[in-house]
């Protein structure tokens, strides 16, 4: 794979736009079958341009005018906001208080750094395949309370290009939730709380809510290969310390002394849930409580609340490019969570090279000069590494689609018996 050079980022975004973004695609998402009028046109996009300059309130009339702007700016970066009662690039000539967020995708960020105090191989902005499990038993709790709990369709999971993962929610009916509804989902995904300062951040009440049950059981799925041998997380007195901060004091003495016998982190493990589990915790809490504690704190998934509750919170493009590490913001194919490899996402390099490669075996085959732009840039895409990307998303495009006519379809079947 070509190494990314971020000198040359400025050279590769432009073959990028000009002959590999899929604006079709990314038209036909945004703007919904065109079913509310100036759905997309109220659409707020924020371009980050070379040296941090950043253009918020951009919007567009059509595809074209999208494609136009993107080839003419080269945006570093890509974020999406929210549907406004007006034009956003039309923002200042709106009477005061009038310009209003009305509607967007629910959106979930999670991001590694978040996990520091829990990972020790990786910290701030870096990943590894040892931490990169935290995504994947995160994607797999809140995909899974999204459909099943709350019975939302249309979940688009992205990887952000670094460190993290986003989701977006585009049901219809989620896109026009208030903020105050948006908090109480958040609330209920949220099981981690406390800063850096506050040690035990898991408190279960005595009833363990199915949300949480089912959550244990994906987490049990992944912990032992995950916390105990790529984390170590009791592999010496240091690690094993942050873990006693979570028991009661009473057997700290008992657990040292048990741990110092043991040679790794599986058998300390299993020499915790014993001395816990002998334990009477006050309140009625068993042992067997304090071990799923330990576990969540963990494993859990972290989310960023402030940018799920706010409407008008932007968020990364899918498709936009990560500055630092070259790497597309790509879609994640749910049915393959586990085999998502973050390290094998195709960046701006590989992928205009993989063009340049093409095109040079292409040349002198073109026939007809005058075939399209757009029809050329269509198959452009589908000779390089961001093809599966695309299919992913496209699959995903068709269930709205699906979705929309068959809702057109009841209304309409409706309007007849009425």
């Amino acid at each position: 794979m070509a190494t990314f050079d971020p000198a040359e980022l400025p050279e590769l975004l432009k073959l990028y736009y000009r002959r590999l973004f899929p604006y079709a695609q990314y038209y036909r998402w945004l703007n919904y079958g065109g079913v509310i009028k100036n759905y997309f046109q109220h659409r707020e996009f924020s371009f980050t341009l070379k040296d941090d300059i950043y253009i918020r309130y951009q919007s567009f009339s059509n595809q074209r005018d999208l494609e136009k702007e993107m080839q003419k700016m080269n945006p570093y970066k890509i974020d999406i906001g929210a549907v406004y009662s007006h034009s956003p690039n039309q923002h200042n000539t709106v009477k005061l208080g009038a310009f209003q967020a009305q509607e967007k995708e629910l959106v979930f960020d999670i991001d590694m750094t978040d996990y520091d105090d829990v990972r020790r191989c990786c910290s701030s902005a870096d990943i590894c395949s040892k931490c990169w499990t935290l995504m994947t038993m995160a994607i797999r709790i809140i995909d899974r309370a999204l459909k099943e709990d709350f019975g939302f369709k249309h979940r688009l999971w992205v990887y952000s290009g670094r460190r993290g993962v986003h989701c977006w929610v585009c049901d219809e009916s989620v896109r026009k939730l208030s903020s105050a509804v948006r908090s109480g989902i958040v609330e209920y995904l949220s099981l981690v709380k406390g800063g850096q300062d506050v040690k035990k951040k898991v408190h279960l009440s005595e009833k363990i809510h199915p949300f949480v049950s089912k959550s244990i059981n994906i987490i049990k799925k992944y912990f032992e290969e995950y916390a105990l041998v790529d984390q170590d997380i009791l592999e010496n007195k240091e690690t094993w310390d942050k873990i006693l901060a979570l028991v009661p004091e009473t057997i700290h003495e008992k657990l040292q002394q048990n741990f110092q016998k043991h040679h790794n982190s599986l058998q300390r493990w299993e020499c915790l849930k014993k001395a816990i589990s002998s334990q009477d915790i006050k309140n009625d809490k068993c042992g067997h409580w304090l071990e799923l504690e330990i576990m969540l704190q963990y494993c859990f998934p972290r989310l960023d609340i402030n940018v799920s509750k706010g409407i008008n919170h932007l968020l990364k493009s899918p498709f936009s490019v990560h500055p630092k590490t070259g790497r597309i913001s790509v879609p994640i194919d749910l049915q393959k969570v586990d085999q998502f490899d973050p390290f094998t996402v195709p960046t701006i390099s590989s992928i205009c090279h993989e063009l340049d490669a093409v095109s040079t075996n292409d040349e002198g085959k073109e026939g007809n000069e005058a075939e399209s732009d757009i029809k050329h840039r269509t198959r452009d895409y589908k000779k390089t590494s961001l093809a599966p990307y695309i299919k992913v998303f496209e699959q995903f495009l068709e269930n709205l689609d699906k979705s929309r006519k068959g809702e057109l379809l009841k209304k309409s079947d409706l309007q007849k018996d009425f």
